[in-house]
């Protein structure tokens, strides 16, 4: 567990800061009833969130992690869950336990935040102004602001030009093999939490720096930082 101590930290969003899966349950649930197909329920829908709304929209079609569904289907289901989406982004969402301690405890020790998620930023300024923490970031790079998302390293080194941050002394905070796979292709340390969205899998599988429970716990895991 060899972290160095940053000079800017980035943070996911789902998974990371917000428990989102209850709105986003809603919607796919919502969505199916108005298509006239079965529900799939929250756990469902809690191992298929991590790659953006369309890839949710295409699992909750198929019904399973893989695959593709009909595109017929796809175009006329994708549209409905937009539209649920667009109403329902914050009403059931919310920040996990020790977010807004960790954001304060950042801020107050001077760090550089900023914000990368997969999710469009229709949907994420909304939920972070909502949930009172759109303000601790500098900036708020989602994921149709570049050409590129996650995994790929774009929005990463985006970041790090914007702050003028070499990516040797960045660090990304996140909770899926899509981050660690982001912050090793950029060259930026990755700290994941313990709880997030993972598709089911231990985050602990995809090696990153360090795991912890809390995001009070990253400035003791920087106090002790080289």
């Amino acid at each position: 567990m060899n972290i160095r101590r940053p000079e800017m930290m980035l943070i996911d969003v789902d998974g990371t800061l917000v428990d989102s899966v209850p709105d986003l349950a809603y919607c796919v649930d919502t969505m199916m009833t108005e298509l006239g197909r079965p529900v799939h329920g929250e756990a469902a829908v809690r191992i298929w969130v991590g790659n953006g709304v369309e890839r949710l929209v295409r699992r909750a079609l198929v019904g399973a992690l893989d695959g593709e569904p009909d595109e017929a289907d796809f175009e006329r289901a994708y549209p409905i869950f937009l539209d649920l989406y667009a109403d329902n982004t914050s009403k059931r969402s919310c920040l996990y336990p020790g977010v807004r301690e960790g954001i304060d405890l950042l801020q107050a020790a001077g760090y550089k935040l900023g914000c990368v998620t997969n999710k469009a930023a229709q949907f994420t300024e909304p939920l972070l102004r909502d949930l009172g923490v759109a303000d601790a970031f500098s900036i708020i790079i989602s994921g149709d602001t570049l050409p590129k998302k996650k995994p790929d390293p774009m929005p990463l080194l985006h970041a790090a030009e914007f702050f003028g941050v070499a990516p040797e002394v960045s660090l990304m905070i996140g909770d899926s093999v899509s981050d660690v796979k982001a912050a090793r292709a950029a060259g930026f340390q990755i700290v994941c939490m313990s709880y997030g969205y993972n598709h089911g899998v231990d985050i602990r599988d995809a090696h990153p720096d360090a795991v912890i429970d809390s995001m009070v716990e990253i400035m003791p895991l920087l106090e002790k930082a080289a």
